[in-house]
């Protein structure tokens, strides 16, 4: 039988999405290579809660309605044939061998399985005798795959880097000013696209600069007063665009790609504590998907306000909270002209515990998110870069029209080994801004000031390049 394509696949790439094997295979028309190794691994990651787990035993669900076609064996190898009839096709060998070249002394066990998982690509490329093509998520194995000659991508897709204007600059004359606001966007820009969320219109002759969004192909100019009435008070034009969707009752799921450090996190709790002050929605909820909840998620579960386990899980979420309560007493005292001390550790944690309470701040994770509904709530995702698609498909089924949505994350802070900058949660969510959708009216921006301290805008700088 012959075959267009030969894709020997990692267990990242199963991990991601146990699907990937049905787009991969295109009907049967590509063959899928299986070393053994990566279904040991993938056996490893059964057990739990978290998306890998659910993909984890996905991927065993669907080896399960696989038929045997074939088995032989050649030289130090054996070879098995499946044959699975699903929702499509795919044939699948999977590779085996009882005795490895890899020399085990003083090497991690993940080394050891990529050099096996390599060791059957290599000997993919002679026994098919054509250009098999190893995917991987990993770069140190893909690394170690273009050593060995093999050829090696890391998933089949497009890979064009997301550059889009979500804030563009044009130049207008003074006397269009006066008819500027609620005017349609197409009368000042013929070149207006879904993703122009926000507009700095430059009066012609002046430094005027009028900061706009757009609402429904409208022009809607910034109450600048207004955004800056609360906690945190914006400090730059990215933060006021961004402050102002979260307070705009129009816009109701925000995408967020921003360095560290450029204040996503501490805007976006002081807008859901305004808003929840103006009771607009009932309780504020954060859900962060990190490396940590890929080993610990399960043993964490669904952990109300006031629980321990809060801060120990949730530290930007705490240290967010944590400047908000000093931030706002200092702000007070000011405005008071009274003498400002700063407030003590246990006091401010004190001040917290009210917040979360008063609040009703909750935290949730990942993992104990299947079967529920969340309604009438301000909800901060947060780690966006860290989660598959899967992963936030999932996430925000759960959520129903009551609620406002704030997805944040940065393509230079992944640490999840299963994905990777072209097929992450956050970049699938921003190329979705291409087009204007029907259903949500979204919002999406980037945050590239460094407001933290010169010590993080210096590293940004020198480790960006």
């Amino acid at each position: 039988m012959n075959f267009e394509k030969y894709y020997v696949l990692d267990t990242n790439i199963m991990l991601e999405d146990a699907s990937n094997i049905f787009k991969l295979a295109q009907d049967s028309k590509n063959l899928i290579i299986l070393p053994e190794t990566v279904l040991d691994e993938i056996d490893s990651k059964k057990s739990g809660f978290d998306e890998i787990n659910f993909q984890a035993r996905e991927f065993a669900r669907i080896l399960e309605s696989a038929d045997i076609v074939e088995s032989k064996k050649q030289d130090d190898y054996k070879i098995i044939r499946l044959k699975i009839n699903e929702k499509a096709d795919a044939t699948i060998d999977i590779i085996s061998k009882e005795y490895y070249d890899v020399n085990i002394k003083n090497v991690s066990i993940n080394i050891i399985n990529d050099r096996k998982i390599l060791e059957i690509a290599s000997f993919a490329n002679r026994y098919y005798n054509t250009q098999i093509e190893f995917l991987s998520l990993d770069i140190m194995a893909r690394t170690r795959a273009i050593s060995l000659d093999i050829k090696t991508d890391a998933l089949v897709g497009n890979k064009e880097d997301f550059n889009y204007e979500f804030i563009k600059e044009i130049i207008i004359n003074f006397e269009d000013t006066e008819f500027l606001d609620n005017a349609l966007i197409s009368d000042f820009d013929e070149d207006y696209k879904p993703y122009n969320y926000n507009y700095c219109f430059k009066v012609k002759g002046s430094d005027q600069v009028i900061l706009a969004t757009i609402q429904n192909n409208r022009v809607i100019l910034l109450d600048e007063g207004e955004i800056r009435n609360q906690i945190i008070t914006p400090l730059n034009k990215e933060q006021l665009f961004f402050s102002n969707a979260i307070l705009s009752h129009f816009f109701n799921v925000l995408i967020i790609e921003a360095k560290a450090g450029s204040g996503k996190t501490l805007l976006a709790l002081s807008g859901a504590l305004k808003l929840v002050r103006q009771k607009h929605f009932q309780r504020i909820i954060y859900i962060r998907n990190s490396i940590e909840s890929l080993d610990k998620g399960e043993d964490v579960g669904y952990l109300p306000g006031l629980e321990e386990k809060f801060a120990i899980y949730n530290h930007p979420l705490m240290d967010s909270l944590d400047y908000i309560i000093r931030s706002d007493y200092k702000k007070k005292k000011t405005k008071k002209n009274e003498y400002t001390q700063e407030l003590d550790d246990a006091e401010v944690t004190a001040r917290i515990d009210d917040l979360i309470k008063n609040y009703s701040i909750e935290t949730m994770w990942v993992g104990e998110m299947r079967g529920r509904t969340l309604s009438n709530a301000f909800i901060i995702i947060d780690e966006a870069q860290n989660m598959s698609n899967k992963t936030m498909q999932m996430v925000l089924s759960r959520i129903d029209n009551t609620c406002k949505v704030v997805i944040l994350g940065s393509n230079k802070q992944i640490d999840n080994f299963y994905v990777n900058k072209y097929t992450n949660a956050l970049t699938t969510l921003l190329k979705s801004t291409q087009e204007k959708s029907e259903l949500v009216n979204n919002y999406a921006i980037k945050l590239q000031k460094v407001l933290r301290g010169p010590i993080t805008e210096w590293a940004e700088k020198i480790f960006s390049k």
